[in-house]
């Protein structure tokens, strides 16, 4: 299969619910920014997208609207996922001609969703389309043996879906995805400040506390953080001191649904082959990833070591690329809806 004849002009992409992440062949990532963009209601043009657009949310005036084109790992926006698609595919084209086009799916999408991120690289100038299952991408970019006849468990927590896989010989043996990962987390914090310290803050600042000083397992050093937003009850700008061992605790719900997720795949894992994950340990990929102990939770929760990817915001992406470039022995890892459409 010719399929990626002329591999230096061809573009792999993480089409995620937080970031859009962007690969050429023969340069390497060439764009990493948020997935957000900025439509000005007047033309229904891209006024801004990613940094620039991620600034405005919350801020704009009202011909100018800031917003979030995808919602739990799917495209939520049509129009507006095209539009910042469009522009991102632009600023790296650098005078590609119609490039094909590799692009990580969240494997628990509807045909409606899958057919939802085709048309829409399709129609910001891909020549041609390949979904590639973002778990699989998630394996190959963080290095995994996926070419082997052997198990290997892949956790990928992005921004709006989280995806457990166990693969074998370059296919998903079997997996599992669930609309609970970075965002809900985010929406967590919120409802927590909300509730506790009857404060309202923004998924901007939510963001921050759950970097600054979120947790997933207890560590040695609790940290505080002064977090400010509007009072509830006065209406007015507070400040609060908040701290680390709180913000776990507000995020224990969704924490535990991730979990579950890893249990109930382990327990469905042929036994050959998670006799392999025990050995070999589980991988931890996307931005999920980086929240600090959550590999020591999952560790804990299922006795498994887990290790965290070297760059775990990059799997997808970088698993997307290679399979640009080495065609030839990773062909088989295109979804199989790929195969019969």
């Amino acid at each position: 299969m010719g399929i990626f004849r002329h591999l230096s002009k061809d573009i792999g992409i993480d089409l995620g619910t937080a970031n859009t992440v962007i690969y050429v062949s023969g340069e390497g990532i060439v764009l990493q920014e948020p997935s957000v963009v900025a439509i000005d209601q007047r033309d229904k043009t891209a006024y801004a997208v990613g940094n620039e657009a991620n600034k405005m949310i919350g801020r704009t005036p009202g011909d100018i609207v800031a917003v979030r084109p995808l919602r739990d790992g799917v495209i939520a926006d049509f129009e507006s996922a095209e539009l910042m698609l469009r522009e991102f595919i632009r600023r790296v084209r650098r005078g590609l001609f119609n490039p094909r086009i590799a692009i990580g799916i969240p494997s628990g999408v509807t045909g409606v969703e899958w057919r939802a991120v085709m048309d829409a690289a399709r129609r910001a100038g891909a020549s041609e389309v390949y979904p590639i299952d973002e778990p699989v991408a998630a394996a190959i970019g963080a290095g995994l043996p996926v070419n082997e006849a052997t198990g290997n468990m892949i956790i990928d927590i992005g921004g709006g879906t989280t995806e457990v896989a166990v693969m074998s010989l370059q296919g998903i043996v079997l997996s599992e995805s669930v609309r609970v990962a970075g965002d809900e987390l985010n929406e967590a914090i919120m409802n927590y400040m909300k509730k506790v310290h009857n404060l309202v803050v923004g998924e901007r600042t939510s963001e921050q506390i759950k970097i600054q000083i979120g947790s997933a397992y207890p560590t040695e050093e609790e940290t505080t953080m002064e977090v400010r937003g509007l009072h509830l009850l006065s209406g007015l700008p507070r400040t609060v001191v908040v701290k680390g061992t709180e913000i776990r605790e507000s995020m224990a719900e969704p924490l535990s649904v991730i979990v579950e997720a890893v249990k109930r795949t382990l327990e469905r894992t042929p036994p050959e082959l998670a006799a392999d994950i025990i050995d070999r340990g589980i991988m931890l990929a996307g931005g999920g990833a980086l929240l600090a102990g959550i590999d020591t939770l999952i560790s804990h929760e299922t006795g498994i070591v887990t290790h965290i990817a070297s760059a775990p915001l990059n799997c997808v992406v970088m698993g997307a690329g290679r399979v640009l470039e080495d065609y030839k022995n990773l062909s088989r890892v295109l979804t199989s809806r790929m195969r019969h459409f």
